[in-house]
């Protein structure tokens, strides 16, 4: 593990290969200062590399410094983007005062012309829902315009936007200040990209056997879960796309770990994070632990009785019993709706813990 800021040159005046600091193997003799590589980084885009299938890769420490890399690359005069993650709808406010860069909705895609961006999140943030890729890439190539992909909430093993001939695709890896990913940063992801397929797929199939339990119960009229819930949105609830066969050929392996609860009230939305025991109140995703957010803490334009659920690696049956209980104690916070529920929830344990006040 290498954390210099600065190195050494070669001694051998004819190894100088300037500016050319490519060998992820080469600890000090192929690299000049970090801000340009380092070798924890530039082995880590080295494997990424591998993973994309060749594509070229390049690391930063943060979203919306990439995604300003994006608009500067290009740059467009035009954005056509969706809802999605609104830090990058903030980046795009702040550049239209200093380039006078136009955003438009993707319901506006047949103003769609050469050299605009078309940028694509999915599956979004928080639903989860999926889009059509191979739709926005026909719609980008018919009109000249560049196609960018948002796959944060699905990682290489679950979805691979490339594959689609997509020009720049974005994936979260850090989550830490400033725009170059740092040397220990580096290393840390190529450690934690060893165990990627394995989490993944493991948070995927959770968060779908949740979506699949929680919306059965919102169909059940006595079901303590279904007064509370209003609907349940994931990309493996999308039935339409499902069976017109896109949606499975894009994401083969899963759809995913995260997913969005509608609650009934405002109020069940705001107090059902903090009754959990195994599920965390905390934003992000992709870690082991499970976490679930109500969204209006860091997304004020929400509707407040959204939920946003990201799974870890928890026993499946562990969470829902944790969910159950949440939402039993919600009972004494909402007396009209204890009266009105013919439903019994067997005791359980979820966790042999003191929560200290």
């Amino acid at each position: 593990m290498q954390v210099a800021v600065n190195y050494r040159y070669h001694r051998d005046p004819e190894q100088f290969v300037p500016m050319k600091n490519k060998d992820p193997n080469a600890p000090s003799d192929s690299h000049i200062y970090s801000r340009y590589t380092a070798p924890n980084s530039t082995r880590f885009e080295t494997v990424l590399h591998t993973l994309f299938g060749d594509a070229g890769v390049v690391t930063y420490s943060s979203g919306l410094a990439s995604f300003h890399a994006i608009m500067t690359l290009l740059p467009p005069k035009r954005i056509f983007i969706g809802e999605g993650y609104h830090g990058i709808h903030r980046s795009i406010k702040l550049q239209h005062w200093v380039t006078g860069v136009e955003k438009l909705t993707l319901e506006d895609l047949d103003q769609l012309g050469r050299g605009d961006l078309l940028h694509i999140e999915t599956p979004l943030n928080p639903t989860g829902e999926a889009r059509n890729l191979e739709y926005y890439v026909v719609k980008a190539r018919q009109a000249g315009a560049y196609i960018s992909v948002d796959a944060t909430f699905a990682p290489p093993s679950l979805q691979d936007p490339l594959q689609y001939c997509v020009d720049i695709v974005m994936h979260s890896g850090t989550k830490v200040t400033g725009s170059i990913v740092g040397s220990f940063e580096g290393w840390l992801v190529i450690q934690s990209l060893r165990t990627l397929y394995l989490r993944v797929i493991r948070q995927s199939q959770t968060a779908e056997k949740l979506v699949a339990w929680l919306h059965e119960e919102t169909q059940k009229p006595s079901s303590l879960v279904g007064k509370m819930i209003d609907k349940v949105q994931h990309a493996s609830m999308q039935e339409a796309e499902l069976k017109d066969g896109w949606l499975r050929k894009q994401m083969p392996r899963g759809f995913g770990p995260v997913f969005s609860i509608w609650t009934n009230k405002e109020e069940h939305a705001r107090r059902l994070p903090n009754r959990l025991y195994i599920f965390q109140h905390a934003t992000s995703l992709g870690g082991v632990e499970s976490l679930m957010k109500w969204r209006t803490m860091s997304d004020e334009g929400r509707d407040p009785r959204l939920i946003q659920v990201s799974c870890g690696v928890e026993d499946i049956e562990d969470t829902k019993a944790d969910i159950l209980q949440a939402f039993e104690s919600l009972l004494w916070d909402f007396p009209e709706a204890k009266a009105s529920i013919a439903y019994r929830i067997d005791k359980i344990n979820v966790l042999d813990l003191e929560i200290e006040e």
